[in-house]
């Protein structure tokens, strides 16, 4: 059964938060900059999301944004915080990058950005993972290719004086 969407309307006097995004392999996540949260609502679709809510001075608040790709709604997840509403969504590709959280690379709205603070270029990360490894893999085999016994213990103080 698929879900509906909420129907989100968007209240006459509004403002967008401010929205940080940042990309992971399976993830994408959402920071939306709300001080004190109430009546939060969040609908998210496979191809979209609407957030609507009240912030502390009891403004109306409304993000709606279409995707770069599609996302698996039912695999995501929303925290409301005392200043923020953070929101993680499944991507339906995994280990695809997204250059930008909205579908349309002409529009920028200047209420969204990237967050940088928790950015990471994981498109590389397996690999060097796998290089860290094979690493150790090689440092635990030449451990173990050294003939010599365990090491010699005469050498420590009698503690038990």
């Amino acid at each position: 059964m698929a879900m509906l969407p909420k129907n989100l309307p968007r209240p006459e006097d509004c403002q967008g938060a401010q929205a940080l995004w940042y990309d992971r392999k399976k993830y994408v996540i959402i920071n939306f900059m709300v001080q004190n949260p109430k009546d939060v609502e969040v609908d998210i679709q496979d191809t979209f999301i609407v957030l609507s809510c009240k912030d502390v001075d009891d403004n109306s608040v409304y993000n709606h944004i279409y995707f770069y790709d599609k996302v698996i709604k039912f695999d995501s997840q929303v925290k409301v915080h005392d200043r923020s509403i953070h929101i993680l969504i499944r991507k339906a590709k995994e280990n695809v990058a997204w250059p930008r959280l909205q579908k349309d690379a002409d529009l920028k709205p200047n209420w969204m950005a990237v967050d940088f603070d928790n950015w990471r270029d994981w498109e590389n990360e397996e690999d060097e993972g796998m290089a860290e490894y094979e690493q150790y893999f090689d440092m635990i085999q030449d451990m173990g290719n050294k003939k010599e016994g365990p090491p010699a213990m005469d050498d420590l103080d009698d503690l038990s004086d």
